[in-house]
């Protein structure tokens, strides 16, 4: 039946979805700025299980959005989906963030760049053309003005994503344009997974580990004086 679980924790949205042959089923999620994926995640899991009438034994199989993305996110989402793994005895499948983003936009030519804040003038980006074939690797990227101006000059570009407002604070370009408030989400998810349910592209479930493009540094706590 290809019924899979789609997790998506990479950014502030906790997201989960239930999807058959690539189409959602149902989808929650929450935008809760405050990163509540440890408190919500697992009742969201529960959540649209019940709402589509399935038992988890008749899930076939386990979603997780890969990275890059927030550190904790990811290691949330990804625990979640491998515990999962284990306890179902079903394999798990990973899904590029920034593909299932680009998702998001519908053009009939042209270029999508999916981008997500990294902090300060940094994104992580990749370049998918408008059938979403990816271009450019995912990079963690500093922007300036002169940022995708060789890509512009050859058409539309959309970019989307939570990178998007420092993006069009420096890049002015007629053939430039950005969806905003738009942050990656398990409603597209189903597809990408499906495809690679079919033809058995799935983790070592033991090994796996989120895609976090750079290393994660953790910051000291300011000493009151």
């Amino acid at each position: 039946m290809s019924i899979i679980l789609n997790i998506e924790t990479s950014t502030t949205n906790c997201s989960v979805s239930l999807s058959k042959k690539g189409e959602t089923l149902v989808l929650k999620e929450d935008n809760n700025r405050n990163y509540s994926h440890a408190e919500l995640l697992h009742t969201f899991i529960d959540d649209v299980l019940k709402t589509a009438q399935i038992d988890k034994s008749q899930i076939d199989a386990i979603a997780v959005s890969k990275g890059p993305g927030s550190y904790t996110g990811l290691r949330i989402g990804v625990s979640a989906a491998k515990g999962l793994c284990y306890a179902l005895e079903k394999p798990l499948i990973s899904i590029s963030t920034l593909h299932a983003l680009a998702r998001q936009v519908e053009i009939k030519d042209g270029f999508i760049v999916p981008m997500l804040d990294a902090r300060r003038m940094e994104v992580y980006s990749a370049i998918y053309d408008f059938e979403f074939n990816l271009l450019r690797k995912i990079e963690a990227q500093i922007l300036d003005p002169s940022s995708f101006n060789q890509l512009l000059e050859k058409g539309k570009v959309v970019f989307v994503g939570n990178g998007t407002e420092k993006t069009k604070a420096i890049i002015d370009h007629q053939n430039a344009f950005f969806i905003d408030d738009k942050l990656p989400s398990a409603n597209e998810m189903g597809k990408l997974a499906y495809e690679k349910y079919k033809i058995g592209d799935t983790e070592d479930v033991a090994y796996f580990e989120p895609f976090y493009l750079k290393d994660f540094i953790a910051l000291k706590p300011k000493t009151k004086s």
